[in-house]
Order: structure tokens, then sequence, then C-alpha cells
């Protein structure tokens, strides 16, 4: 097709995520001359697109692309951009929000205002608007199957969904003034090859202490939008906006792949294409919600720059809500359905990011579920796996034996031997019992399976008692050694840590034995495993800890006189000394 047969478009964001996958569409079909308009001083070509076969640079090349530098918060580079154009596809960028709300709120609406004017002024007659679907989601109810009728929110999840709101509703207002036909698309978790937000964003948390944990309920499903389809939406839009503007000028529709899916399933279909290991521990939302929020309010290592935490954030709102949309208004009046299917979706997009992927060449095979600090200090074992719940359900019935035990032993009114003897004797008749009904119900060879796997628990080995005696006797030494330094009377600092430890196991244990063994067993389930995820954090209070009161130690030490040894202490050492000779 001849350049002169071709009509002209702009592509008002063109090197943003979705406005490069536009531009590479348009210029695909053949039949326009594109002008791609974005922020950016001159043109820059991404690797993929620098290759003298690439689309974007055969078009350049032979004239069917220019660029031009526009700033939408000035109205003549505008002009200059969409002059002679019958068609104006606008797109902003969501890194605009990274700054102040000043610059966000002069970029997203002040600059909807100006394109919309400039439009106008230039007699461009059609005017395409991608929004998001995020403008009717106020991160506090689901939405199910949504349509067009749901109103804007009242309290938007974040400062980005606020502005498109503000942008889109002007730019529908604007539709069939001077003869300017405008409509808008709403996205829904829009993703592919050079996304920015979702799958970043899930690959930040992967890399963080949150990698462990399913964060939100499993069951949540949402909507996503490979890229490539928002780009043929807008492209859709345009033709309607053509041929039945009656039906759709002033109009929004919600674009999606028409497959809804389970949120943390498309996530991990993402990180496990990626090398990452799948998260085994479930965290309510909200305690995460809480978390984010404690520690923002303590001002520890999060700010609005932290992507860390904002990735977590994200996070948050998009597996904690159930979030579909019914695109059947889409599908009839635009005459959309997608052209790239939310499995081929995600394999493309894996393979775009494969420079993101976990290195495992250089990872042990010992590393490839990071251990943490308090998984070495519990020994990495079967202890380490319960405190810290890796398997939930065996975790669960240990502490549901714990307890028992604590009550048996602790809250039931009764001396420990006599605890003792009608625990063995429960025991024997349970087992006894069971080996009398198995074999009748389950078969006996399924009985002495499980016996036979239960028995080895109970052994001892050799290693194991020498171990166990040699730990005894190091205790046993250490302590002489504390007591010949306190019999000495040279150091406070160790009388004081004495004094304070024993004071403190009088406290707690000795007089409160029962309901200290009960706090210190259900803290030990829940203490491991904040640990694991706040070792910096807790390992830095402790340090302020015990650094005041060492010095509060030393200041009071420095002004105890110095003891002296008593003529007994000397008496008595002499004689040692030369019967050793």
């Amino acid at each position: 097709m001849a350049i002169d047969d071709s009509r002209t478009c702009v592509v008002l964001g063109g090197r943003t995520f979705i406005g490069r996958c536009l531009v590479v569409r348009l210029l695909t079909l053949g039949n326009w001359i594109v002008r791609i308009a974005d922020s950016a001083q001159s043109l820059q070509f991404d690797p993929a697109e620098s290759k003298y076969d690439s689309p974007l640079n055969r078009a350049i090349s032979t004239g069917r692309a220019s660029y031009a530098h526009v700033d939408v918060r000035h109205k003549t580079t505008i002009l200059n951009a969409i002059e002679g154009s019958e068609v104006l596809f606008y797109m902003d960028d969501i890194d605009s929000c990274n700054q102040d709300f000043y610059f966000a709120y002069s970029v997203i609406v002040q600059g909807a205002k100006n394109v919309v004017n400039s439009c106008r002024r230039c007699k461009v007659k059609r005017l395409i608007y991608t929004s998001t679907a995020d403008v009717v989601f106020d991160s506090s109810h689901d939405i199910c199957s949504g349509n067009e009728t749901l109103i804007y929110s009242s309290k938007f999840k974040d400062l980005y969904s606020e502005l498109k709101a503000q942008a889109e509703a002007y730019v529908l207002l604007a539709n069939d003034i001077d003869g300017l036909h405008t409509c808008a698309i709403r996205p829904s978790n829009v993703f592919g090859p050079g996304d920015t937000v979702l799958l970043p964003s899930f690959i930040e948390v992967a890399k963080s202490g949150w990698a462990k944990f399913i964060i939100g309920s499993d069951q949540t499903t949402s909507d996503f939008t490979y890229v490539e389809n928002v780009a043929h939406a807008l492209i859709c839009a345009e033709a309607a906006l053509t041929s039945h503007m009656l039906i759709v000028s002033g109009k929004v529709f919600f674009i999606t792949n028409f497959q809804p899916t389970k949120s943390w399933q498309f996530a991990l279909c993402m990180l496990e294409g990626l090398g990452y290991y799948r998260p085994f521990i479930k965290l309510p939302a909200a305690v995460v919600r809480g978390i984010v929020l404690l520690i923002k309010w303590m001002d520890l290592n999060l700010s609005s720059r932290d992507l860390k935490h904002v990735s977590v954030h994200n996070t948050i709102q998009l597996m904690s809500r159930t979030r579909t949309y019914n695109c059947s208004a889409a599908e009839r009046h635009l005459q959309y359905s997608p052209i790239v299917p939310l499995d081929d979706g995600i394999t493309l997009t894996v393979k775009s990011f494969k420079h993101l992927a976990k290195d495992w060449s250089t990872t042990r095979f010992g590393d490839i579920i990071e251990q943490s600090k308090i998984e070495e200090l519990l020994g990495s074992g079967d202890v380490a796996d319960i405190l810290l719940w890796r398997d939930e359900k065996r975790s669960f019935i240990c502490f549901l034996g714990v307890a028992f035990l604590y009550y048996w032993f602790c809250v039931c009114e009764r001396r420990i031997v006599s605890s003792t003897a009608q625990l063995l004797l429960l025991i024997v008749v349970l087992l006894f019992g069971y080996a009398r009904i198995s074999p009748k119900v389950y078969g006996y060879a399924r009985f002495s399976s499980k016996i036979s796997r239960m028995l080895p628990l109970f052994e001892l080995s050799e290693m194991s008692m020498r171990s166990f005696v040699r730990s005894i006797v190091n205790i046993w030494n250490e302590v002489d050694h504390v007591a010949r330094s306190l019999a000495e009377g040279n150091d406070w600092s160790l009388f004081f840590k004495v004094v304070v430890a024993i004071y403190l196991f009088k406290l707690l244990v000795a007089n409160n034995f029962p309901t200290s063994m009960g706090l210190g067993l259900a803290f030990s389930f829940i203490f491991c495993l904040i640990y694991e995820q706040y070792d910096v954090e807790i390992d830095g209070i402790i340090g302020i800890i015990f650094e005041i009161m060492r010095q509060s130690i030393v200041c009071v030490t420095s002004r105890l006189p110095i003891p002296t040894p008593s003529p007994l202490c000397i008496n008595t050492t002499k004689p040692t000394k030369s019967n050793d000779q």
C-alpha cells in the first residue's frame, strides 16, 4: 500500500509499555503512518528494535514512522505533534507517579486537558484514551463480573488510579465537541514483555523475605490482559468509533483476556518459569497489611521509593480481592476478542524476562530454599521445620500435642510422678487397644508397618548418648568456671549478669512455672516464624537493648570499689600451686 493511501495517527506515549506494542501493531497492519510522540528528547531503540528487520526500524527508514518530543504540560509541543492527523491514541506513563503529587497531576490530569484542547484546535476526529480498570476498585470490596455501569471508586487504591479517573472523565466529557469523538478502554492488570509494574513486583516479592508466603487467599480471582490484546483493543476501538460512533463515542469499555484465573496461580506460573521456588505458607492479607503499615509507622527502612515494600503493598492489593470484569460490551460494540491466549502470553512474558531469572549456576543445592539464621540455630532439621511452619498440618499437630502435654503436666493439679504414671498407662492402653482393633479393621500388615516406623523414634544411638553426656559435662564445667570467677570477687560485670539471670529465673520460672512454661511453648511457635522474616530488625533492637544494659553495668561498676582478695583466698591458693608443682 502506498504511503498516500495510508491514514495518519499519533501514538502519544508511544514509548510506554502499551505504546510500544501499539506502534508495532499499527506498523504491522501496513495502512497507517504512525507519529510516535513521547517525553524523551529523541527516539531511542531497544536492543530488540535496533535490529535491521524490526518493523519500527524499517518504518523509520521508509518514512512510515516518525518521532516527536512532546511534553503534555506544554500545549505547543502537542500541537506540533498532532497537526494533520485524524486519530490520536493517548496513554500516559505510570512512572510519572513516582515523583511528587504536583508533577503527577500536571502530567496525567492537566496533560489530558491539554491533549483534548489541542485535538479540538487541530480538528483531530478521534481520541482513544487508555485508562485502567482500577478506577472503579476501592481495595475493600470484591468486583465480580463488573461492567461499565460501575461508578468511580470513592477511595482509590493509589494516586495513579485517582488521577487516571479524573483524566478519563475529562476525555469522555469532551466527546462530540468541535467534531472530536472520544472513548476509553480500561484494561485489567496488563502484563507482557516490557512490563514495568506487575511482573517486576512479583519478582521483588520473590527476592524479599516474603518469598516463603502466599499473601492473602489463594482462592481470589482476577482478570489479566496481555499487552498485545490491549493494543488490539485500541485499534478495534478506533475502527468502531469510525463506523458506528453513536454507540461507542463517549463510552468506556473493560478489556481483559476473557480468562479469569486465580491470582496466585498466575503469579506462580510467572515465578516458577523464572526459577523462583513456590511459596508454601499462607499468610492472611490483613496480617501482612498490618505489618507493612506498622513498619511504615515506625519508619524502619520504608519510604515511597522503597520498591520492595511498594511491591509487597501492590501484591497484597492484587491477591486480597477478587477483580473480574464483564467484557461483553467490548465484544459486542468494538468487535474485540483476545488474539493472544493467557497461557501463550505468560510464556512469551517469561521468555522476555529471562535476564531477571534466578541464577541457579551460582546457587548450591542446599541454598535452593534459602536458609535463615533461626533455621541454622534450630539445626535445619525436624524441629526447624515444625517451629517455622514448613508443613502447616504437621506443625499444627505438634502444637496440639505440646498443648496437651502442657495441660496434662502443668494445668491439672497432679504431682509429676502421678501425671507421668497416668500418661504411660494411657499410652499402653491405647497401643494395646489399637493393636487389637487394627487387624480386624485395617489389616495386621498395615498396623505392623506403622509400629515398625514408630519404634526407631524411641531408640537412642551410642553416639547420641555420648553427645548428650558431653553436653552435660560442658555445662557443668562452665558453671564451675563461673563459680570460681565469682569466688575471686574481681568481676563486677559477671556478678551482675549472674544475679540478674538468677532473679529472672526466680521471677519467671520458679514462682510461676506453669504460666511461664505455657507462654514459652506458645511463644516458640510464633517467635521463630516472625524472627525468620525480620531477623535484621529484631537483631538491631536486641543489640540496642544489650548495649544500653552494658553501658549501664559499666557505669555502675566504674563507681564501685575494686575488691581485694581476702587472706583466706591467698593462703588457700598458694599450697595448691606448690602441690601442683
